[in-house]
């Protein structure tokens, strides 16, 4: 997760602790895919959620047990996602027991089932974010998440949270389909008092990997980072306070110190060493995920491997447990890695990028990851 306004502009947000603070033994912050149904049917589903509960879901009392868990190893943030979270009948007590338990909330949802009674019980658990999904403006993003009106939906969503003043974080997956919609998300942001942003570049897992031929190419994703750029700048610059991050490729951190290299900016040693202490991908290390069955996964990306199970063993002993080849590996990868991303003079910058996108493409988890868009020459191999 690459924080644009702390790069470019030095304000910091709320998660930033988390993101720029070196700590020995950092404890993950843990999405829990809570449920595997869902009210939509969203083409890039990671979760390929349906409408059905999973049969073997963790019920009520495994929740329980398994939030204590995470307490007692001391996990800062749960970010409770789907599938549709609010489809659990139980969301909002295994939410107030994280936080009574001194975990810091999330919630990770659609947005279309929202309304005014429900974001009521949403601010009285106290969840610090509300995280929803757009993936473009109207029946563009109606298109994607496979129902009509669920645009108009989350909007409805969006304001009944922001009523409240609870702090919505609106997130986006970069498609060819949708690319060019970005100044429209920035002034939807704008016009809405939306405090936050998060642009993800589409990972090929799940439903989201057979929509791989429809991710944009590497002189579009520059662009589309330019774009993001250029609006957080000018929101920062009028006033206008929004946390604007990219998921899902830590070649823009790099990117964005090349440009301010370039441009001869005082900026560029600064954001050198927020890279630095960021230290790129952090899936295995500062991030993990739990699904509905209880299955612990390296990042919320990796449904298709499972590091063990939290109705067998604690998460904690699941998560330490470096026997396990792939979790080892991830942990410290650097010289695992292969072709690009082995010789890039950026590698601690940006550790290798998204792992789970390099085997969807080349079959080989430490192969380089495609969707590097930087030069052999901006990285320095070029012959």
């Amino acid at each position: 997760m690459i924080s644009v306004t702390r790069l470019l502009c030095d304000a910091a947000g709320p998660g930033d602790h988390l993101r720029y603070e070196q700590r020995p033994s950092p404890k993950p912050v843990v999405v829990w895919n809570c449920t595997r149904k869902c009210n939509l049917s969203c083409v890039h589903c990671y979760a390929s959620a349906d409408s059905c509960t999973s049969p073997g879901e963790m019920d009520t009392a495994a929740g329980e047990a398994f939030i204590r868990d995470l307490a007692d190893f001391g996990v800062p943030v749960i970010l409770f996602s789907g599938g549709e979270p609010l489809l659990r009948k139980d969301l909002f007590s295994l939410a107030n027991l994280a936080r009574e338990l001194g975990i810091r909330v999330a919630l990770s949802t659609n947005g279309t089932l929202i309304t005014e009674e429900v974001a009521k019980e949403i601010e009285k658990v106290g969840f610090a974010e509300v995280g929803i999904s757009l993936d473009g403006i109207g029946a563009n993003n109606d298109r994607f998440r496979g129902r009509n009106g669920a645009f108009a939906a989350a909007l409805a969503g969006i304001r009944n949270c922001i009523a409240l003043g609870l702090r919505v974080s609106l997130r986006l997956t970069i498609t060819r389909f949708n690319y060019q919609e970005i100044p429209g998300i920035f002034q939807l942001v704008e016009d809405e008092g939306i405090e936050r942003v998060c642009f993800y570049h589409l990972a090929y897992s799940g439903r989201g990997g057979s929509l791989r031929e429809e991710d944009i190419d590497h002189a579009q994703t520059r662009a589309v980072v330019d774009t993001i750029c250029q609006h957080t700048l000018d929101l920062y610059q009028r006033g206008l306070r929004k946390e604007i991050l990219t998921v899902g490729n830590h070649a823009d951190g790099v990117y964005l110190y090349l440009k301010l290299k370039e441009q001869g900016s005082p900026r560029a040693e600064r954001v050198l060493e927020l890279l630095r202490e960021n230290g790129g991908n952090n899936s295995g290390i500062k991030i993990g995920a739990v699904d509905d069955l209880g299955n612990v996964h390296p990042d919320q990306f990796w449904w298709h491997y499972s590091l063990g199970n939290v109705m067998e063993r604690k998460f904690a002993d699941i998560w330490m447990d470096t026997s396990e080849p792939l979790l080892r590996g991830l942990k410290n990868r650097k010289g695992l890695l292969k072709g690009r991303c082995a010789r890039c003079q950026y590698l601690d910058l940006c550790n290798g990028n998204l792992r789970v996108r390099a085997e969807a493409v080349f079959g080989d988890v430490w192969a380089e990851d495609p969707a590097c868009y930087l030069t052999d020459e901006e990285i320095g191999i070029s012959a």
